[in-house]
């Protein structure tokens, strides 16, 4: 029994507070009450914070989305974080990429030039996507999580310390209120204390702004405290950007990790695919159109320089191994080309032109 009047008792404090906030809250918006400002350092931590919090959130939505670009990826990973299991592993685009080309180079044959560059490009293409994986897990793990781990757990603790302190300077104007109101009731009362009744309204209103001050001093002290704390969780904000700094460089760093990776699978690639003109066997009868092997192979005219399908000069060193057969060669022009100088050929389409 007596719990549940200690139950109803704090239940009704409670109303109570929470009606005479909502009241000094409405009042301060129509401009009837005043309004405690906090300090200007306090007011500059504040601010601080919620735009931390504000960039904080984009940053780490927009690097989800570059790591990430398949929403619906994004939104099962969630769920999952969410649920507390791991993700299912999922093929990524390069890899998928990689293994269509692998297939079609194995179906086309390993032994033709196109099968067996569609194989290297395949294997190339999956190296890329091991280093994209990469580059997510590292990311996720040293840039991410810190980011996140900020925006759900130290600014929570500040948001709740920040509403409590807006609480608190409510209940402090609420009491600066009725203090006033007190004072300003006990001056009109003694002003008409010619009669009895008057003097016991004075008496009256005399312990209302007794007990109007001691609860402005309560309220004063908690409001004081409250400041306090939300001050010194503030001040940790300059410890963030510090960390958060840290994590930027780990991702920068492994962002270049993952290009420098790529472009050596690349660069790999290119001088692979540079050389086969080389291994074909020569055939003194034989009509072929050599494709282009290296940005280092000299192609006529300018339009051939644009397209794989121009008539192509293969490079120095592979007219070694050309000079190597004997015979003469033969090609086939597919476009028309105007010689630009003494050392240049002018050709028709269709044409073939024979070196000894």
């Amino acid at each position: 029994m007596n719990i549940m009047d200690f139950n109803v008792k704090k239940l009704a404090a409670d109303a109570g507070t929470f009606l005479s906030r909502a009241v000094q809250f409405t009042e301060e918006k129509l401009g009837q009450a005043e309004k405690t400002e906090l300090d200007a350092h306090l007011e500059n931590l504040l601010s601080k914070a919620e735009c931390t919090k504000i960039w904080t959130e984009k940053i780490m939505k927009q690097t989800e989305v570059l790591l990430q670009p398949n929403p619906n990826a994004r939104i099962e990973e969630f769920v999952y974080e969410k649920l507390d299991r791991k993700a299912p592993s999922r093929i990524n685009n390069p890899e998928l990429l990689g293994q269509y080309m692998i297939d079609a180079g194995t179906e086309f044959g390993p032994g033709t030039a196109y099968g067996n560059a569609l194989i290297k490009c395949g294997e190339t293409q999956k190296r890329i996507g091991t280093a994209d994986r990469e580059l997510i897990q590292t990311s996720a793990l040293n840039f991410l999580t810190p980011l996140r781990n900020f925006i759900e757990g130290d600014y929570k603790t500040i948001a709740k310390e920040r509403k409590l302190l807006q609480n608190k300077r409510l209940d402090l104007d609420a009491a600066k209120t009725r203090l006033k109101k007190a004072k300003a009731a006990e001056t009109r009362a003694s002003q008409l204390n010619s009669a009895r009744l008057e003097g016991d309204n004075v008496m009256i209103w005399a312990e209302e702004v007794t007990k109007s001050e001691q609860e402005l001093r309560i309220t004063q002290s908690e409001f004081d405290r409250q400041a306090e704390i939300t001050r010194l969780l503030l001040e940790g904000i300059s410890s963030t950007h510090a960390h958060h700094l840290r994590c930027l460089n780990d991702f920068v760093e492994a962002q270049m990790t993952y290009y420098a990776q790529c472009y050596q699978y690349m660069l790999d690639l290119q001088k692979q695919l540079g050389s086969f003109p080389s291994i074909y066997h020569c055939n003194n009868n034989q009509t072929s159109v050599a494709p282009i092997p290296s940005a280092s192979s000299n192609v006529i005219g300018s339009s051939a320089s644009t397209s794989t399908s121009g008539l192509v000069i293969t490079s120095p060193s592979n007219l070694t191994d050309l000079k190597e057969c004997s015979g003469n060669r033969k090609a086939r022009v597919l476009y028309d080309y105007d010689a630009a100088n003494s050392t240049e050929l002018s050709l028709l389409a269709d044409e073939n032109k024979g070196t000894e």
